[in-house]
């Protein structure tokens, strides 16, 4: 096995991780909406995660780790598409919000602060920001 297909393993369990981790927070309601669906099958194309492996992480998504990325900005970056999950069906409850903290935590941010950052999050997607004006409200939400 080369060093490059060491590298494309590693990255593609990254993506299928991240991934899983969105299914969690979709499957926190017990449901999985078609506006739900309908993102997660863009989210999975965008992710080059096969169909089989699609299939197959909708199925045991609580066997993959949350595996928090290296960088401030990724962290905001899988955040934000933690957030648009959550708020994919336009309703908020406890629980969504809840699980939201949890991975929250799992990708690296403060107990201390999440609630804060969650908050703060679902309210730009609420308002339909982009990814990018997403992490530079979030990096700038204290000042």
């Amino acid at each position: 096995m080369s060093f490059l297909d060491l590298f494309d393993s590693g990255f593609k369990q990254r993506n299928q991780d991240h991934f899983a981790a969105i299914v969690r927070v979709a499957m926190s309601d017990d449901v999985i909406t078609d506006d739900e669906r309908a993102f997660l099958q863009r989210l999975a194309t965008r992710l080059d995660i096969s169909e089989e492996a699609y299939h197959t992480i909708l199925k045991e998504y609580k066997t993959h780790p949350i595996n928090p990325p290296t960088s401030y900005d990724q962290r905001l970056e899988r955040l934000y598409d933690l957030a648009r999950m959550v708020y994919a069906d336009n309703v908020l409850g406890e629980k969504q919000t809840g699980m939201l903290e949890r991975l929250g935590i799992g990708l690296g941010f403060s107990t201390g602060n999440i609630s804060y950052v969650v908050d703060k999050a679902l309210k730009l997607v609420r308002a339909g920001v982009d990814k990018d004006n997403f992490v530079e409200e979030i990096k700038n939400m204290n000042r």
